[in-house]
């Protein structure tokens, strides 16, 4: 019976994970760039370093997601924070002996954790049904906004008062390390596996089709809703990890701005993306899914345009803020339809390849943003990220895109 089964339980333990690993991925926010720029001297590059962890976490991310179809949800979310675990250790050594052949390999590593992390959506789409699909997600996910508290918390004072060097970054890398151990034994937690929920939720379903064994990627992509759900994911991730893992390098060589400013930014930023997800999710339920693809990406563009005008902390952090806004509204309701359109032994591999063209797409802008941010200065970068959100915004926001709930 799906009335026994933990679904609160199940839910409240990945709210936790994702509180414990946002603040993993606050650092990364933070410092990539930095971390890259400090220990290779290569300042013309300084998007190099986010475009590694998006490349990594890309290209993982369809591989991720097929396992997580054949083997459950659980073993391959703990093996991503084991990985990501190992790649925090490496970059420490790798700040503490100033190479990149110790960090380049970490931030792959840390890259792959972040791809598994974020399909962490797919076991929350798992315990509930189409109609309060979205409302179910948002629960997860908002276990992060106790991440966007817990990451300055944690690592801000590592960093209060100390110089701007690569030795500085040692200890908040190897902290990140054991934080990655921490989800991970909170993930292994989580009985049954959400594939299984998935599946008995499926088979109580009332249809008029028997079930049906799990089609290719190519036919999974041409049902209704999928391709303009895929649009929306795609520029959303892309221009929200663009812009903020290169945030951090312009509050502090841009705007100079001391290194402890960044994370209040990068938590502002965090609770945009999360502190009003049980409000978002229900919004979405509501509304329907095709109005919030586009309005997420509006609410973004207006975000990133800001970016040139203002310099102070304070004016910088709202602007982070509405742009995680934006991002959650959109993301969430991409993920609730791409959800709605797959089977349990589905949904694994669509989310994967979203999001393995979402990471590409980011890394691509974080390095030709980095490029056009240290030649050009930080109105390049403002400007080509609101263009990158507006114009799919104004297509999408014309649709109304409805997938046929398959389980």
């Amino acid at each position: 019976m799906v009335e026994n089964l933990p679904i609160r339980r199940n839910t409240a333990i990945l709210a936790a994970t994702m509180a414990v690993y946002l603040a993993v991925l606050q650092l990364g926010a933070a410092v990539l760039s930095l971390t890259f720029v400090l220990v290779t001297g290569f300042r013309a590059l300084l998007g190099l370093g986010p475009a590694i962890y998006l490349a990594a976490a890309a290209l993982s991310a369809l591989p991720a997601g097929r396992a997580m179809d054949r083997f459950g949800r659980v073993p391959v979310i703990a093996i991503g924070f084991l990985l990501g675990s190992a790649g925090c250790a490496l970059t420490a050594l790798g700040t503490h002996w100033k190479t990149a052949f110790a960090v380049i390999p970490g931030f792959v590593l840390i890259g792959v954790s972040g791809a598994v992390t974020l399909l962490i959506r797919t076991a929350a789409g798992d315990m509930y049904p189409p109609e309060r699909r979205a409302r179910g997600i948002s629960l997860v996910l908002f276990g992060a906004v106790f991440g966007a508290v817990f990451g300055p918390a944690v690592f801000g004072p590592l960093f209060s008062g100390k110089e701007v060097a690569a030795s500085t970054l040692t200890v908040p890398w190897l902290a990140a390390a054991g934080l990655s151990l921490v989800a991970c034994a909170l993930v292994l937690t989580v009985r049954p596996d959400t594939k299984v929920i998935a599946e008995r939720i499926s088979a109580r379903r009332p249809t008029d089709e028997p079930p049906s064994a799990a089609a290719p990627l190519k036919e999974i992509v041409r049902r209704p809703g999928v391709l303009p759900a895929m649009l929306a994911a795609i520029a959303s991730f892309a221009v929200m990890v663009s812009v903020m893992n290169l945030t951090g390098y312009v509050v502090v060589d841009h705007h100079h701005h001391h290194q402890d400013s960044v994370f209040p930014i990068i938590g502002a930023h965090v609770l945009g993306m999360y502190a009003l997800v049980l409000v978002v999710g229900r919004l979405i339920d509501r509304i329907g899914r095709g109005p919030s693809l586009g309005g997420g990406l509006l609410v973004m563009a207006v975000s990133c345009v800001g970016l040139m005008w203002f310099e102070g902390v304070p004016m910088t952090a709202v602007l982070l803020f509405g742009l995680g806004l934006g991002w959650n509204l959109s993301f969430v309701a991409a993920t609730a339809q791409l959800a709605d359109a797959t089977q349990p032994a589905e949904r694994g591999k669509l989310l994967g390849l979203n999001d393995l063209l979402a990471g590409l797409t980011g890394a691509s802008l974080a390095l030709i943003g980095g490029v056009a941010l240290n030649v050009l200065g930080v109105a390049a970068l403002a400007i080509g990220a609101t263009i990158l959100a507006l114009a799919p915004a104004i297509f999408l926001t014309r649709l109304r895109p409805a997938a046929k709930p398959a389980a």
